[in-house]
Formats: structure tokens, C-alpha cells, sequence
């Protein structure tokens, strides 16, 4: 196939140039279905007079339909993506992007989705489908999976779907609340993935950082320790990756903490641990839930992050905690390979 992508760019630059640009639009139409003409044109950086051309193209191919809520996929066009996407991450060279970044971060597999969750959130959003998508592939019947949050991971729970495996699954969130968003924290992450895919799901409910007194009266709580109790039955873990001053404050924390992180100069955090780009731990959240231990004896560990801006929390994270599979985005994987001397 490499082969005959190299001739045709060759040949027929452009017939390369407009399918790319009639697969990005039809992706976009997935993503954020249904969707106005002037929402499309302000996303694709494009004129309306160029993408109402291609919009009436495509809608005469039977790809897409259009009504007054506005643009979707017909099944057809659902189909053709389907068919179309192993093409087009070769095209993009997104397989041997994918391969590189492998070799360099040691990791068993990667999935990259094209473009930079810094520079459009629908990148998040399509890295949240490659995360259900593949979470599904996964899933067996009985097992326990574990859940961080964070707006990534809160992506992959709105995309995933019913399953007969899912249906006897499992979700316990890996901690409790950080004191943000609530759709943003892990247990309501953990119920919505059980809500969408029919399954059942456990929750934490304890404050993310705790004081040594309520560390030790808490952990003897019967609900708090049958939690914690599936935890450590955990089949599969699923998580984000953190900036690590972003998470800092987020959490509130003190001036002190703040300084610490500085002075260690950790630029990641996953699970209460905050890494420097050596993965080397720079301070640790006290708290009841998914540690590093835990970490060791779950048999898949998925963690979802993207955006440039994440190059090296993802860097120092993965050379820390072995990961079976990081799905990522372009912008990501590019940053990291592009200092990846520096590193």
C-alpha cells in the first residue's frame, strides 16, 4: 500500500488533496454531529463557498444528510470512515508515527488519531472514540475495571457503547474527588461509563488529598475498603496523563507543594504522583486509592493524553509506569519525537 501511496502523490497530488480534505470534513460531521454549516467552516479553517461545494458533493454520494438541526452521517458515509481510516492514517503517516513512538517510549502499543487536542477539542473527542473503541476490543466478561478522570478520560466515557462483556463489567474509579468539575471526577467518569455500556460501577466517595488522621480512619471504613478491595481486582486501568502544575492547582494545594513540584521541576502526574521528565517521583498526593503497587499486578493499563502541551507529563509518566497501550494524538507524538534528544 506504501508503495502505491508514494506513486499516486506523485502522480496525483491532487486526487491525494482532495480526498484528505473530503475525509476530514466527513470525520468532522462524525464528531460533531449534527452540526451547522458555520460551525463546520470555523473548525476546517476553511471559506463556506469551498465547503458548501464539497458538502453538496458529498450529500449527492449519499455520505451525508442535511435538515434544519444540521449535518450527519448517513449509515453510508459511517461506513466509508470505517473502511477509509487505515488508508488514511497511512497517508498521514500516522502507522510509522506510531512505530517511532513505540521504539521510544517502550510502550507495547500506540494509537495516534490525527491532529493536536491543544489546537481543536475535537481532537480529545476522537481520541476519546479510539479509547472506547479499543477499550471494547479488550473487554472480557467479569472484570473490574479501574477509571481516573480528567476531561480525556471523561471522552472516552461519553463514546463508549453496550457490550455482553461490558454488560458484566465492573467500574471503580482508581481515587476520589479532586474538588473540580464534577463530570470531570473519576467516580462520576466510573457511573457514566457504566451507564453507557449497561454495566455496574462502584463508588469512592473521599476527598483526593487527605490528612494523615483520615488516611488511617478512612481506610477502615467497610464501604471504602470494599472498594478498595476491587481495586486491587482490577483487570484493567484506565487513565489520564496530567500537567503537572495544571493538576497542582486544581487540587488547591499549598504554596509549599507548588514549590516543591518547582524546585523538583516535575512536569507530569498520574494516579497522586507528580514526575519530573526523568520520571524520578517528585511528591506524592496523600490519599486512598490506585498507587503505583496496585498499578503492578493490573494485567492491561491504558492511558489516553494528547496535545503538545503534554510531550513531556506523557514522556515521564510512561518511563515510570509500564504501559500496555497510550493513545494519543499527532500533536503529542510529534513533540515528543521532535525533542526526543532532549528527553
Amino acid at each position: 500500500m506504501e508503495k502505491i501511496l508514494n506513486l499516486q502523490k506523485q502522480l496525483l497530488p491532487d486526487l491525494l488533496q482532495t480526498m484528505q480534505k473530503r475525509y476530514d470534513i466527513l470525520r468532522h460531521i462524525q464528531l460533531m454531529q449534527p452540526v451547522g454549516r458555520r460551525s463546520l467552516t470555523t473548525e476546517l479553517k476553511t471559506t463556506e463557498r469551498v465547503l458548501r461545494a464539497e458538502v453538496d458533493f458529498l450529500r449527492a454520494q449519499g455520505l451525508l444528510s442535511v435538515d434544519s438541526a444540521g449535518m450527519k452521517l448517513t449509515e453510508s458515509g459511517n461506513e466509508l470512515l470505517a473502511e477509509m481510516e487505515p488508508l488514511m492514517k497511512e497517508l498521514f503517516g500516522l502507522y510509522r508515527l506510531e512505530a517511532e513512538l513505540k521504539a521510544f517510549l517502550g510502550v507495547n502499543h500506540v494509537i495516534i488519531v490525527p491532529g493536536d487536542a491543544d489546537v481543536s477539542d475535537w481532537v480529545k473527542v476522537e481520541m476519546g472514540r479510539a479509547g472506547a473503541r479499543y477499550l471494547k476490543q479488550l473487554a472480557v466478561p467479569d472484570q473490574i475495571v479501574a477509571v481516573s478522570g480528567g476531561s480525556t478520560m471523561l471522552a472516552v466515557a461519553e463514546m463508549m457503547m453496550p457490550t455482553p462483556a461490558f454488560k458484566q463489567t465492573t467500574f471503580v474509579p482508581t481515587r476520589g474527588g479532586v474538588g473540580e468539575a464534577v463530570e470531570l471526577e473519576a467516580n462520576y467518569i466510573a457511573s457514566l461509563m457504566a451507564k453507557r455500556t449497561g454495566g455496574k460501577y462502584r463508588m469512592l466517595h473521599i476527598p483526593d488529598q487527605l490528612s494523615d488522621e483520615a488516611y488511617q480512619t478512612l481506610q477502615k471504613e467497610p464501604h471504602i475498603q470494599e472498594v478498595l478491595d476491587s481495586l486491587k481486582l482490577a483487570r484493567m486501568v484506565v487513565h489520564g496523563i496530567g500537567d503537572a502544575k495544571t493538576m497542582a492547582i486544581r487540587r488547591k494545594s499549598s504554596p509549599q507543594v507548588i514549590d516543591e513540584l518547582e524546585k523538583g521541576k516535575a512536569v507530569g502526574e498520574s494516579f497522586g504522583y507528580y514526575f519530573n521528565r526523568d520520571g524520578k517521583i517528585v511528591h506524592r498526593v496523600r490519599t486512598l486509592g490506585l498507587d503505583l503497587d496496585g498499578l503492578e499486578l493490573v494485567e492491561k493499563k491504558v492511558a489516553v493524553a494528547g496535545g503538545a502541551s503534554k510531550a513531556e507529563a506523557i514522556v515521564a509518566v510512561c518511563s515510570l509506569v509500564s504501559q500496555d497501550t497510550l493513545i494519543t494524538d499527532e500533536g503529542a507524538a510529534r513533540a515528543i519525537l521532535k525533542n526526543a534528544i532532549a528527553f
